[in-house]
């Protein structure tokens, strides 16, 4: 999915969970986050994105708007790092549940999401 070193992933997945708990802890688990329309928003992006992956690149500037949006949403739980966003697009790919509640929107959309999280990713400010 994502063309990186096993410790820059690993260190991804470290910064989700730490971010996460924290953000958690501090939020009241996230009582701030009107859950129905984040859930409604994700779902038309979904959709939006399903509708032209397959004759587009993760990196194109029509993608990258769209992958632009996700992290606006994302950032309605907490104000994500480069490796914690990075770390979420490897959650939906390694957890069972994520994976197969995006691919129904497209067999593909965990793979391209992963990548265009990516190349959005190197645009955010992170630890590394």
């Amino acid at each position: 999915m994502i063309n990186a070193s096993s410790e820059f992933l690993s260190q991804c997945r470290s910064a989700l969970s730490a971010e996460q708990k924290k953000s958690l802890a501090d939020t009241a688990n996230w009582s701030h986050v009107d859950r129905p329309q984040v859930h409604a928003d994700w779902d038309a992006l979904y959709k939006k994105l399903s509708a032209i992956l397959d004759d587009s690149s993760p990196s194109t500037p029509d993608v990258q708007a769209i992958i632009a949006q996700h992290y606006s949403i994302a950032c309605r739980f907490y104000v994500p790092t480069k490796e914690a966003y990075i770390g979420m697009a490897l959650f939906y790919e390694e957890n069972e549940n994520m994976r197969d509640f995006h691919n129904s929107y497209h067999p593909r959309m965990v793979n391209f999401l992963g990548q265009a999280i990516y190349v959005y990713a190197q645009s955010l400010h992170g630890n590394t």
